[in-house]
């Protein structure tokens, strides 16, 4: 008995003096914007002269319209400005010589160029980026809804399809709040912060960078880390994706949409415990979402919400015996808010 009295008081002053020793997440979040915005300059750098590209647009309306445009600084984007308001405020995605393009990246030699919105006659590309987004949206409202003193770890974003009713970002929180099941307040105050993101209609700033680079944003995350070198893997050519997302970088499998505005009705629906996993408790954050150009009626909303609180099952899902057979989705556990930041 006095020797796991003992054993308690180390571990409690172990986790105390490890929480001192790591950086608040405040000061994560500076590292990772201070090394995105170095390698983003060195990368412009690299055209230290202005060279003309042609850009072929493709499209309704735009088969034959031949735009010139700056090698290595000009964006898709850029090129709808030439365009009309329709094209820049409805624009989601690109496509450039048949690969999707996010509306941010520079365009780096002469080619042909396609705009996607979301009432293409096929929207299933620009579908799947914006869900994309949402759940790179959800990641980051998670990473600073808690006050200072709670850790959150970002796994990595499974990748699931429209069609699952929900899109989703694994999280492992901070060891004390492992008992922890959000109200429905606490769902409420995740949306809150959701859509102030999306009120400051904040760009997703793409950079492809080297595994080395991506390693450095992510000094302080192991589990990021890792995540790099799977990514690097498998990539043709070697790199990653990063976007920057106000003050938020994130690791991205596929391209995200232009701006969080494009977000009109977004709600955080459910927070899933799947157990133990190799970084912690692993949860699953849930939500759901439609873009500004279409709407749902509330009961239509109603229903889908209803659907969207369901687990979303994955094939990396982990589960714990436990916890297998009692998944909720949000228990009404009273005074929780007070960890929360909104």
């Amino acid at each position: 008995m006095v020797t796991r009295t003992v054993c308690q008081v180390f571990q409690r002053r172990f986790a105390s003096t490890a929480a001192a020793l790591r950086p608040s997440t405040a000061e994560v979040r500076s590292q990772r914007n201070a090394v995105f915005s170095r390698e983003q300059a060195r990368q412009r750098a690299l055209y230290p002269r202005i060279e003309k590209i042609e850009v072929s647009m493709m499209g309704p309306g735009l088969d034959g319209t031949l735009l010139i445009m700056n090698k290595g600084m000009s964006t898709p984007l850029s090129c709808a400005r030439h365009l009309t308001e329709h094209h820049m405020s409805n624009s989601a995605l690109a496509i450039v010589d048949g690969e999707p393009w996010p509306l941010h990246q520079p365009l780096t030699h002469s080619c042909t160029l396609t705009l996607l919105t979301f009432k293409d006659s096929d929207p299933s590309l620009v579908n799947q980026a914006y869900w994309r987004s949402c759940a790179a949206l959800l990641g980051q409202v998670l990473e600073t809804a808690f006050k200072d003193d709670y850790t959150v770890e970002l796994l990595s974003t499974p990748e699931v399809p429209v069609t699952s009713g929900a899109f989703c970002c694994d999280v492992v929180f901070d060891p004390r709040l492992d008992s922890w099941t959000p109200s429905e307040e606490s769902l409420r105050s995740l949306t809150q912060g959701a859509q102030q993101l999306i009120h400051q209609n904040l760009a997703w700033e793409p950079l492809e960078v080297s595994p080395s680079v991506a390693l450095e944003v992510f000094s302080h995350s192991s589990c990021k880390q890792e995540e790099v070198e799977q990514k690097a893997s498998h990539s043709p050519k070697g790199t990653v994706m990063l976007y920057r997302c106000g003050d938020h970088v994130l690791l991205s499998g596929g391209p995200l949409v232009a701006r969080t505005g494009l977000c009109s009705q977004y709600e955080v629906t459910a927070l899933h415990s799947l157990g133990k996993g190799p970084w912690g408790h692993h949860r699953r954050a849930q939500g759901l979402s439609l873009p500004l150009q279409l709407q749902a009626h509330h009961t239509v909303w109603r229903r889908l919400r209803q659907r969207a609180e369901k687990l979303v099952r994955t094939i990396t899902s982990r589960f714990s015996t436990s916890d297998s057979h009692n998944i909720k989705a949000a228990a009404l556990k009273p005074a929780d808010r007070s960890l929360l930041v909104f």
